[in-house]
């Protein structure tokens, strides 16, 4: 969908912006540009739509050559959101999103809808704030209508600068969130320019990691932390990168324990005679269709009754996807040994601190060597 062909960006001062950028983003991907002030990711993106103009190689948009459409044309079929958000504060947000189709010939009626359907996807009911003006607006509220903007006519691109920057972070998350939850919806075309590593984790299908004017690694956010290509990025991703690689590895199903299980309704002395055989001391507590239910500890089935009754609250649980990050949270969070993992209420097995540094192991492995996780001999990483 972009493509970079030998790009550069040289200033009359003879200051080089960028230099030689050969790099490509698919349709529907979004590819964050890190790194830090002045190592030309913004001029990057900018360049996309002709804000700034480059000095020699090309850039094309969905095959075409960017530098044979008009500037004006090209800008409003391309998204753009910038972290000051740039709304006018004399029309309502309803006109506010609703200000590029109305530019491109769009009739009021429609392109007013548009702007309450766009509204409504971030999290902005149009009845409620529709009619608001913008300094009624939390930062988070604005930053959500300036996403809503740039999406009001569908360009197939979106240009994105430091669009979560000026908010605090709490409320960036939630946008993280947010835009995480509707890009799975919309699947643009998206170059986000951040100066945040772990924003540029949590959010890239892919990160160009800039030095000064040129990309020293441009890969998955997994290879990025697991493989630096040069000490440059090493030093940029940081020495916790393995920490930070948690929150792009996802729990799969082969990462699991299957502990001990008792059935609710169960004898709870039978279950404890069975799980003293099995010399266990605790066991997960499932219904007949395989649900979570609790838990309970061995020595307290003596008391009779059955298992379901003598049962703990299960707190410590994931879904099945979810990132390590998540798992290692809920288990601080809970003081756990161990977190159940669930798909939907089924209960899948446990993933503890072992299991969680072995899949964060495969992971590693699986990108060096480029194939699944399910395909890396755990032995094979245990001796690396």
């Amino acid at each position: 969908m972009i493509r970079f062909e030998q790009v550069g960006k040289r200033y009359p001062d003879g200051t080089t912006a960028v230099d030689g950028l050969s790099f490509e983003v698919s349709e529907g991907e979004l590819v964050t540009l890190v790194g830090p002030s002045g190592c030309g990711k913004t001029t990057t993106m900018m360049m996309v739509n002709r804000l700034i103009e480059p000095t020699s190689g090309r850039i094309l948009v969905n095959g075409e050559d960017i530098a044979s459409v008009d500037p004006v044309q090209l800008r409003r079929r391309i998204g753009y959101v910038i972290q000051q958000v740039g709304l006018f504060p004399h029309r309502t947000v309803l006109d506010n999103t609703a200000t590029v189709p109305s530019l491109v010939g769009w009739k009021r009626a429609k392109a007013r809808a548009r702007a309450a359907e766009l509204l409504d996807l971030v999290g902005l009911d149009p009845k409620t704030y529709g009619s608001r003006y913008p300094e009624q607006l939390s930062g988070g509220q604005r930053q959500r209508v300036g996403v809503a903007r740039a999406l009001a006519a569908d360009p197939p691109v979106l240009l994105m600068d430091e669009p979560f920057g000026a908010v605090d972070p709490v409320v960036r998350e939630q946008l993280q969130d947010e835009f995480l939850r509707m890009q799975a919806t919309v699947r643009k075309t998206v170059l986000l320019v951040t100066h945040d590593i772990e924003e540029a984790v949590r959010l890239g299908d892919r990160i160009a990691v800039y030095g000064q004017g040129r990309i020293e690694q441009y890969d998955t956010p997994g290879a990025v932390l697991g493989k630096p290509a040069t000490p440059y990025v090493a030093s940029f991703v940081g020495a916790d990168r393995g920490l930070k690689r948690l929150s792009v590895t996802a729990i799969e199903p082969e990462d699991l324990e299957q502990p001990p299980v008792a059935r609710v309704d169960e004898q709870a002395q039978s279950a404890a005679e069975r799980l003293r055989v099995e010399g266990a001391r605790w066991a997960v507590v499932l219904d007949e269709q395989g649900e979570l239910q609790g838990w309970v500890k061995a020595d307290e089935l003596t008391a009779g009754g059955t298992v379901g009754e003598l049962a703990h609250r299960m707190n410590a649980w994931v879904p099945v996807g979810a990132p390590l990050k998540q798992a290692f949270g809920v288990m601080l969070q809970h003081d756990a040994g161990w977190v159940a993992v669930l798909d939907g209420a089924r209960f899948l097995g446990v993933l503890t601190p072992a299991k969680l540094h072995e899949a964060l192991r495969r992971s590693v492995d699986a990108d060096v060597l480029g194939v699944p996780r399910g395909q890396v001999d755990f032995d094979s990483v245990a001796d690396a």
